[in-house]
């Protein structure tokens, strides 16, 4: 299978991960308060998408802050499978940026 294009994963990934940072703020933000940098950090990726147009974003510090925030998003073990698959999905996007 060949790796998805930063462009293809904006599009399968960016709405779901609209609705799951939120959520997991919700839902872990007591416990992880990462998740509150992580919402953030995803809507400023998001609009930076949106104002780019078809050019490539400048989006370098944004993915350090969020590898530095999540550790290379490594999954806690205590949360549930929307902060997994979250960090999932911002990881491929990441990768797909830099490729």
């Amino acid at each position: 299978m060949s790796q998805q294009t930063f462009n293809e994963l904006v599009i399968k990934h960016f709405e779901k991960l609209d609705l799951y940072t939120t959520a997991i703020t919700r839902a872990h933000g007591k416990s992880h308060p990462e998740a509150f940098e992580v919402r953030e950090l995803f809507e400023t990726i998001n609009e930076k998408v949106k104002e780019s147009g078809d050019n490539k974003p400048d989006l370098i510090t944004e993915f350090v802050q969020l590898r530095k925030i999540t550790e290379n998003y490594t999954i806690p073990e205590d949360v549930c499978e929307t902060y997994a698959s979250t960090f999932n999905m911002l990881g491929e996007v990441d990768k797909a940026y830099h490729a």
